[in-house]
């Protein structure tokens, strides 16, 4: 096992990647939209370009179609200076593409298109082409999980980290309608967090990813989709830690985050109002920016203060990846609101 600080990659990230298609008609009712600007997306590719705009050395393992929205993507990571050389084109499938309307300050519609998935394709063998030895940190997204052989890939990826010294953060990314029974979830997403070093999630995330109470297990597919799915969060975050992570962190909106530790400390990390334009988008933002602050050993507080201030960033923007800002961006946005500290 290489020493950590040796490693060529800060971070690798794992799973989907899109073409994310943004109303141009910001406010309009969805039937109402008449264009669309094309950016690219799905979680852990956009926690990859916002890493690398901060000064990470990135690198993406997703799954990509032998088709020009692939090569849409491709191009725009290479620009950035992500690196692309393990993630895999996957012929007889598509990549994949997100169809998003914006009516701010609370609607925020998406319809995925996802069926035939090139990036569900990703196998134990594209894992062992990938350098999960190589990096500091392995992260990964919870729809990763939501079929095979996606789902065999990522737990191999964790368990490989793990055994590696590998840091594993797990980005919880509930997406209902990306499994065949949103409460078969928590299911799979309890058997792998033995494997993981740090939780990022929601309130609602996190919940889900606990449910085991039996009279909420007998709601209906419609209804776990539908609706917030309620429960006793701080018992969630301590399940969690019991099974084996050191740290969830909880993300709290414009009121920032708190970072549960396994010994019971909380710490608050307190978010930068803005005036929301866009929310899509904001969390990978805090995922790249915290991420940036736990690798550079800024402590808790401080990472997750990082990450308040790029999903805040963010949320004035139109799209995710395309919008990420640069170390000196988020620096100077910061020093105009009283720093990180």
């Amino acid at each position: 096992m290489s020493d950590r600080g040796t490693r060529t990659y800060d971070s690798l990230h794992m799973g989907r990647s899109s073409i994310d298609l943004y109303s141009n008609d910001v406010g309009a009712p969805f039937v109402e939209i008449t264009s669309f600007a094309a950016y690219v997306g799905g979680s852990p590719t956009n926690i990859s370009v916002g890493g690398r705009r901060l000064g990470l050395k990135t690198a993406l393992l997703t799954g990509l179609g032998v088709d020009p929205v692939g090569d849409f993507i491709l191009h725009f990571l290479k620009n950035e200076g992500v690196d692309t050389r393990f993630s895999p084109r996957k012929p007889g499938h598509r990549t994949s593409a997100v169809v998003l309307g914006i009516e701010p300050p609370d609607k925020f519609p998406l319809v995925y298109y996802r069926d035939n998935c090139a990036d569900i394709e990703l196998t134990i063998d594209d894992v062992l082409a990938a350098p999960v030895a190589d990096a500091k940190v392995l992260q990964f997204a919870g729809t990763n999980l939501s079929k095979e052989p996606s789902r065999s890939a990522t737990m191999f990826a964790a368990e490989t980290a793990h055994q590696v010294g590998t840091e594993v953060v797990f980005d919880v990314d509930f997406r209902p309608d990306q499994w065949h029974d949103p409460r078969a979830f928590g299911v799979v997403v309890r058997s792998v967090l033995p494997l993981v070093d740090i939780v990022i999630g929601t309130e609602d995330e996190i919940n889900a990813s606990m449910l085991t109470d039996p009279t909420q297990m007998q709601l209906t597919h419609s209804q776990v989709s539908d609706t917030k799915v309620q429960g006793d969060t701080k018992r969630a975050i301590d399940y969690i830690l019991s099974l084996g992570p050191k740290a969830v962190v909880e993300k709290v909106g414009s009121r920032g985050a708190r970072i549960h530790l396994k010994d019971g400390e909380v710490i608050d990390a307190p978010g930068y109002p803005v005036e929301i334009y866009n929310i899509l988008g904001a969390g990978d933002a805090f995922g790249a920016g915290f991420l940036y602050g736990h690798i550079n050993g800024w402590g808790w507080r401080k990472s997750a203060r990082l990450g308040n201030a790029c999903g805040a960033i963010v949320v004035t923007k139109h799209g995710c990846a395309n919008f990420m800002p640069t170390y000196d961006e988020v620096m100077a946005f910061v020093n105009e609101r009283g720093g990180l500290e």
